[in-house]
């Protein structure tokens, strides 16, 4: 079981050059990428050639925007944990293509991003996979799982009631990406190849691994509260780790509102 630490979320917060990162802490952040692209549109912070390779790919200008604001918020916490600039930097990638600091450095991150959502999590030497989902209505919920789940998860995923399948699917489609990331296996991992909890109410478990059964034990699940629109899910090695929620840096007024971090970490 993984065990949360939530800190308050302080309006004016701002990125402290220096963060620490103590070993049995997983510290996590959720960056609002529309506050973002606001707060970095006259930067010129240098992004790697595959990302903007990857930049270019995109088919919306709003969504190539916040891909990239989201990167340069990444570097500004790669630098802030690992304490050198890593704004020019150049990453690392496993054979499978999972991005890392390099061999020289225990500070392991994983990054993912859905809509105006994204979520970074960084650990001190241990593999750690996160993942977040819109949840949307166009999904057609019942297909995909019947292509992608294991033969248990679309067994427990026949019993949801009709009116909890769309929520249920991107629960347990999230906790499968997570660990998935985590692993670093790419497309090289079928996701019918192990099985994780996703009935309503059921806490966030792997629950089964194949072909080695040993490797359900070498991992810890949880989900994580984005907010009622969006799943997310994060996967650390071993077990016992705290979560840490962290503020993020831009607060951005909207209209009458305005947007802040969301309360989060479900164990």
């Amino acid at each position: 079981m993984i065990s949360s630490s939530v800190e308050p979320v302080e309006f004016d917060f701002r990125l402290p050059k220096c963060q620490e990162l103590p070993d049995g802490e997983v510290h996590v952040w959720q960056a609002d990428l529309d506050a973002l692209v606001l707060a970095t549109e006259s930067s010129r912070s240098p992004l790697s050639q595959d990302e903007h390779q990857r930049a270019s790919r995109f088919h919306f200008e709003s969504d190539r925007k916040r891909y990239i604001a989201g990167r340069q918020f990444l570097r500004k916490l790669i630098s802030a944990y690992s304490k050198i600039d890593f704004m020019g930097s150049s990453f690392h990638y496993s054979p499978k293509g999972k991005p890392s600091l390099g061999p020289a450095s225990e500070i392991r991150f994983n990054v993912s991003h859905s809509g105006r959502i994204a979520i970074f999590a960084f650990v001190r030497g241990k593999e750690v996979g996160v993942d977040v989902e819109q949840i949307r209505k166009e999904v057609n919920v019942k297909e995909i799982a019947g292509r992608f789940f294991s033969r248990a998860e679309q067994a427990t995923f026949a019993t949801v009631a009709e009116e909890l399948k769309r929520e249920a699917f991107f629960r347990c489609w999230t906790r499968k990406e997570a660990f998935v990331k985590a692993k670093g296996d790419g497309l090289s991992l079928p996701l019918d190849q192990f099985d994780v909890s996703l009935l309503p109410g059921e806490s966030a478990q792997l629950l089964s691994t194949r072909p080695e059964p040993e490797e359900q034990h070498r991992w810890s699940m949880c989900d994580l509260n984005v907010g009622p629109d969006y799943a997310s899910a994060l996967v650390v090695e071993g077990k016992g780790a705290s979560v840490v929620e962290k503020p993020t840096s831009i607060s951005v007024e909207y209209g009458a509102g305005s947007e802040s971090l969301a309360q989060w970490c479900k164990t």
